[in-house]
């Protein structure tokens, strides 16, 4: 049975922690994911967990850290936001390639600049590449239950890479929600015990971390560690689907509200969605076929299973909360497109540009885009040739 509790995101992540008790975790302050190191700290000190806490100099010198704790056998997350992911730039492509399941906690907040300390998706968007798993929450609920699921995805035999864990900065971290945890010993039976096959400090083990590579292996290093990541396609679902047997939550790749008979369709990410749902329900009293596709898993990237969901639609608005600088819109917008192509849909399809820096999106917002979807399978392009949305008249 599930235990009701009223928590802001940050302190859902940071009780799943409790629940989870990760052997190290090294970590540097950013608004605006400093509470989750800070709950740590407490909680270890408090003697609740038994957590090896390592404050450090910077976000490199975090990721440094915690790629040579994982790579001695233990069980290792971090945390961060903006321009600390930014500076571990270097370290993430190690962490990957050394295929070392790590846990990062990312809080989305825009990079700089100009600077700003509110929700945006540049950050995490900005590493889509890095070979990292990346998995996005709506809500204080959804970020619990990601967390709780994130190593048993990570750690997978066929996986073994690093994972994002993603929420809206402020927007989820810092607002306080009704959430169900699940009780500590069906949490700490699912996550499980960490036994890594090969690390560092096992007796007599023979491996390097992070060797120099020559031309003739490095291309196969990268080969299997994409087929990690298309591994990561088939655990992701068969975690959510036990995780859904102690829980009662069901997760995949994406969520689908009134899409199976839609016209209509926004593909968001984030906590936006929730605007969008409010603004679906007005709008189907109203006779339109309004839909969402909101996306849980970014990498692996499920563009064809989204593809699929998206084929009875007429006109499709795919929604970005950050900037591509490609004069073609955002890295949703642009995989999205190519996997709806390769699908051979017919949908009329935009990509807009929302919420930067941490811009409100009103229900009145979202139901103004499917009018304008509406014009567009209708033959008259509302949009305009770059759109944003919100974005304030000169």
């Amino acid at each position: 049975m599930g235990i009701s509790e009223r928590m802001s995101g940050n302190e859902a992540v940071a009780h799943a922690l409790k629940q989870i008790n990760p052997d190290v975790m090294p970590a540097f302050p950013i608004t605006p994911s400093t509470e989750i190191p800070q709950f740590v700290a407490s909680m270890v000190a408090n003697g609740e967990i038994d957590t090896e806490f390592i404050p450090v100099e910077s976000e490199h010198s975090s990721m440094s850290a915690a790629i040579g704790a994982s790579s001695a056998g233990a069980r290792t997350l971090t945390a961060t936001s903006s321009c600390g992911l930014a500076l571990m730039w270097e370290v993430l492509y190690v962490a990957a390639s050394n295929r070392l399941p790590i846990l990062m906690e990312v809080v989305n907040r825009a990079l700089s600049g100009p600077i700003n300390i509110n929700a945006e998706h540049s950050d995490s968007m900005g590493a889509r590449d890095s070979g990292w798993i990346q998995i996005y929450a709506e809500n204080n609920q959804e970020v619990y239950d990601n967390t709780l699921q994130a190593y048993r995805i990570s750690e997978h035999p066929d996986v073994k890479l690093p994972i994002m864990i993603c929420q809206d900065g402020f927007i989820t971290s810092h607002a306080v929600e009704n959430i169900t945890l699940v009780e500590d010993e069906a949490a700490k039976a699912f996550v499980g015990t960490y036994e890594p096959e090969h690390f560092l400090l096992k007796e007599n083990e023979r491996m390097a971390v992070g060797p120099y590579a020559v031309s003739p292996y490095c291309m196969e290093a990268k080969r299997a560690q994409a087929q990690a990541m298309i591994n990561a396609k088939r655990v992701i679902l068969e975690v959510a689907a036990e995780y859904e047997k102690i829980s009662g939550r069901k997760y995949g790749f994406f969520e689908s509200y009134h899409l199976e008979d839609a016209e209509y369709a926004v593909v968001a990410i984030g906590s936006a969605c929730g605007t969008i749902k409010d603004a679906i329900d007005l709008l189907r009293k109203q006779g339109i076929k309004a839909g969402l596709l909101k996306v849980r898993v970014f990498r692996p990237f499920p563009g064809e299973e989204m593809a699929e969901a998206l084929r009875g639609c007429k006109a499709v608005a795919i929604m970005d909360r950050c900037e591509g600088y490609n004069g073609n819109g955002g890295p949703l917008g642009a995989e999205l497109t190519a996997a709806m192509y390769r699908a051979k849909l017919t949908a009329q399809t935009v990509n807009l540009i929302y919420g930067l820096s941490g811009r409100d999106v009103k229900v009145s917002d979202a139901e103004e885009v499917f009018r304008k979807l509406k014009a567009l399978a209708d033959g008259e392009n509302l949009f305009g040739e770059y759109p944003y949305l919100g974005l304030r008249s000169r």
